[in-house]
């Protein structure tokens, strides 16, 4: 695991573990479409390439400090400018340190194509974690910053793993007329 790795779990854990004791948010049962625009492989310069996501975050979860922090499925594709194209899903922590910022941590499982990519992460299933910090507006989107890291952990012969950063937005679904029960 890389220093980067570490430091960004450290962070995420501190983090989690400070809300027990800063500020409160409203109930957030929101469900999101968020899209998000990156620079893929901005740390070791390998394969740079811009980073296009699209992914659907549940409003449903378990409720693990009351209004205050959230475990949440989320869904999501991402497709690079050199065609490396992901598709998976996973689990998110959305965490309010106050009424308008969050910080959110999640992992997940997602299916890669290299594509016309120089970059072979060394398999086909590659594992995500990210972490994220942001505002909520009063009109319940989300603008954020995020730094994920694609690895396939150690199941192929060769695991170069990959990091992006980049802004999303987040849209709540009723805004698009789309109600989730």
């Amino acid at each position: 695991m890389s220093y980067l790795q570490r430091c960004s779990q450290a962070a995420a854990l501190a983090v989690l573990l400070a809300c027990g004791t800063i500020g409160s948010a409203d109930a957030d049962n929101t469900h999101l479409l968020s899209g998000g625009i990156g620079f893929f492989d901005f740390s070791s310069n390998r394969d740079n390439a811009a980073d296009f996501r699209l992914e659907y975050r549940s409003g449903w979860g378990l409720t693990l400090w009351p209004e205050r922090v959230w475990l949440k499925p989320f869904l999501g594709v991402a497709a690079t400018s050199d065609g490396s194209v992901f598709g998976g899903g996973g689990l998110l922590f959305d965490v309010f340190v106050t009424d308008r910022i969050f910080v959110a941590a999640g992992a997940g499982a997602f299916g890669y194509s290299q594509g016309g990519s120089d970059l072979d992460l060394g398999h086909t299933l590659a594992f995500r974690t990210q972490g994220e910090i942001g505002w909520r507006f009063r009109n319940r989107s989300r603008l954020s910053l995020a730094v994920s890291h694609y690895s396939n952990a150690g199941i192929g012969d060769d695991n170069p793993g990959v990091e992006i950063i980049s802004v999303y937005y987040h849209v709540p679904l009723d805004w698009l007329g789309l109600r989730v029960r």
